[in-house]
C-alpha cells in the first residue's frame, strides 16, 4: 500500500540534519561520555574480585538481610568462576552511569511535572512513546549520533528506562497531603524548603521505587546494547546466539539474571527502611 503520510521521512531528514551540522558537539559528547563510562568501568574491573564481592555482600547484608548477602556472595563467586568477571564489572559500569544520567534528568522532570500541570500534559505523553517504541528503534539515531560504541548504548539505554523515574517521582509528590502541606506553609516555609524537607523526604519510598525500576530496565537493555559494542555480557550473550552456543548463552544470560537480583533486592531494601523509619 503506497503511503499517504511519509511520517518517517520527516523524522529521518532531522536526524540526519543533526547529523551533519552538530556533528563537533556530538563528537564532544561521545568523546566526553566514553571517556566516563571507561573511567567507572577501569575502576571496578581494577579492584580485585573478591574486594567487590566482600563489598556487595556486605551492602547487601547490612541493607536486604542475611539471605540476600549469601546469595550475593555466591551468585558473584559463581560469576568469577564462569569467567564472566570483567564483562560483568563492564555491565556494572554501562548501567550505573546510565542510570545516574537517566535520574538525573527523570528527577527533575518529575518535579516539575507534579508543579506544572502544562508540563505534565506533555511530559506524559512523551513518556508514553518512550516507553511503547520499541528498544531497537533507539539503537538507529544513537548509533548515527555517536557511532558505535558504549556511548550510543548508554544513549539508548536512559531513553529507555527513564520514563518509571519521572512517572514515579511525579506520584510521589503528587500523593504529599494537602494538609501537611498547608502546615509548612502556616509555618512560613518557602516553596524551596516545602520541596526538600517536606515533599521529597515524604515521596522517597516512591521515588527509590522508580530508581528500582529503571536500574531494572538498563539491565535489560545489556544484551540490545551488545548489539553496537557496547560491550558487558550482552555481547557475550549475543555470540552465543550468533554462534548457536547454548552453553554460552545459558551462562551469560545467568550472569545477567544473578546482577539483576541483587540490584534488585538492595535497591529494594533502601526504600523498605525509608518506610520503616518514619
Amino acid at each position: 500500500m503506497e503511503k499517504i503520510i511519509d511520517i518517517g521521512q520527516y523524522v529521518a531528514e532531522a536526524v540526519n540534519w543533526l547529523t551533519e551540522n552538530l556533528r563537533p558537539f556530538f563528537d564532544f559528547i561521545k568523546n566526553t561520555g566514553n571517556a566516563g563510562i571507561e573511567g567507572v568501568e577501569w575502576i571496578f574491573v581494577s579492584i580485585p574480585f573478591y574486594v567487590t564481592i566482600a563489598l556487595f555482600t556486605f551492602i547487601a547484608w547490612r541493607r536486604a538481610g542475611k539471605g540476600i548477602a549469601l546469595f550475593t556472595l555466591l551468585g558473584l563467586g559463581l560469576i568469577y568462576l564462569m569467567g564472566f568477571w570483567e564483562e560483568t564489572m563492564q555491565t556494572l559500569a554501562l548501567i550505573l552511569s546510565s542510570t545516574l544520567i537517566a535520574l538525573v534528568i527523570a528527577v527533575p522532570l518529575g518535579i516539575w511535572s507534579a508543579k506544572n500541570q502544562t508540563a505534565h500534559k506533555i511530559i506524559r505523553p512523551l513518556l508514553d512513546l518512550m516507553q511503547t517504541m520499541p528498544a531497537f528503534v533507539y539503537l538507529i539515531p544513537a548509533v548515527l549520533f555517536f557511532s558505535i560504541g558504549k556511548l550510543p548504548g548508554a544513549f539508548a539505554t536512559i531513553i529507555f528506562a527513564m520514563p518509571p523515574a519521572v512517572r514515579l517521582t511525579t506520584l510521589g509528590i503528587e500523593q504529599v497531603q494537602g494538609d501537611v502541606l498547608e502546615a509548612a506553609r502556616s509555618l512560613g516555609a518557602t516553596q524551596r524548603q516545602i520541596l526538600l524537607k517536606v515533599e521529597l523526604p515524604l515521596a522517597l519510598k516512591t521515588i527509590l521505587t522508580g530508581i528500582n525500576q529503571t536500574i531494572l530496565l538498563s539491565l535489560s537493555m545489556v544484551v540490545i546494547a551488545g548489539m553496537i559494542a557496547a560491550g558487558g555480557l550482552g555481547e557475550k550473550v549475543l555470540e552465543g546466539i550468533n554462534n548457536l552456543d547454548i552453553g554460552l548463552g545459558f551462562e551469560s544470560g545467568l550472569a545477567v539474571v544473578i546482577l539483576a537480583i541483587i540490584l534488585d533486592r538492595i535497591t529494594q531494601s533502601f526504600g523498605n527502611r525509608s518506610t520503616s523509619k518514619r
